[in-house]
């Protein structure tokens, strides 16, 4: 019997070293993205993640995107090392599973589909979609940000279609636009992943895997779901032409200590 998984991932600085909204700032002459994004942030009016489409959609600097820019910007996106060879090994990973690779990000959809053209099905990737204006070329309106809680109606929408189990879901992702989702998967034991050292992140993903590589986010599923070893795992990797140089596993302890007086907070996470 085949056991079939789901495996979803954000984009920005998951799969890609860079932001897209800083990338397509630059293309269209643009210098202060992340000021527009923290004043978004600081009055809370849109989910953490969808402040580039709510930019697109109402900021004047930003009215002069059209489809061909997101595109561009796509090609432009530098894509974690092996992306490929990650999808690819995806496919046929070991006989008995079979995992399929989705992409669920905040990020504009036709950025996406751009960046990981060749690399992933464009119908397995869901990003923020648009209406345009056929005449003018604008951005009318929003259909669907998956961005925040959004991101979990969609996740929900494709393992329903897949007919997978909710303890099967895998979700690598790196920011706190993440955080719902991987609260809601880790509620239904599936396995969550960070590939970011940062806090708010990392103390609620079961895992954290930090590399510049994106074949490194595999070692948890080959030994969470496949149950190898190490030793396993590294002529995985060697059949693919790819060394594991250094694995470091580490278990952090962050101590808050006061004297008498004040409180004691002990927080130990697993890496």
């Amino acid at each position: 019997m085949i056991q079939q998984y789901l495996l979803a991932s954000d984009f920005d600085q998951t799969l890609s070293f860079n932001d897209s909204g800083v990338v397509l700032s630059e293309l269209i002459g643009l210098h202060d993205f992340h000021a527009k994004v923290k004043g978004l942030s600081d009055i809370h009016l849109v989910q953490q993640g969808a402040e580039l489409s709510y930019l697109i959609l109402h900021d004047p600097d930003f009215r002069r995107v059209r489809r061909e820019h997101l595109v561009e910007t796509g090609k432009r996106i530098r894509l974690k090392h092996d992306v490929a060879l990650f999808a690819k090994s995806l496919d046929n990973l070991s006989d008995g599973y079979k995992i399929p690779f989705y992409v669920i990000s905040a990020a504009p959809q036709e950025i996406i589909k751009s960046a990981l053209e060749g690399i992933v099905p464009p119908e397995n990737i869901r990003g923020t979609r648009f209406h345009w204006n056929e005449s003018s070329g604008e951005v009318n309106a929003i259909i669907q940000a998956t961005a925040g809680w959004g991101k979990i109606f969609v996740l929900e929408e494709i393992r329903a279609t897949l007919g997978i189990s909710h303890d099967h879901i895998i979700y690598m992702g790196d920011g706190s636009s993440d955080l719902p989702v991987m609260m809601h998967v880790n509620q239904h034991d599936g396995l969550t992943i960070a590939v970011s050292e940062a806090q708010f992140i990392t103390k609620v993903a079961r895992r954290t895997v930090l590399s510049d590589n994106a074949m490194s986010v595999l070692i948890p599923v080959l030994e969470e779901v496949l149950r190898w070893d190490s030793a396993k795992i590294r002529r995985f990797f060697t059949a693919r032409g790819l060394t594991v140089r250094e694995w470091d596993k580490m278990r952090t302890d962050m101590l808050t200590i006061g004297d008498a007086t004040e409180s004691l907070t002990v927080s130990t996470q697993p890496q």
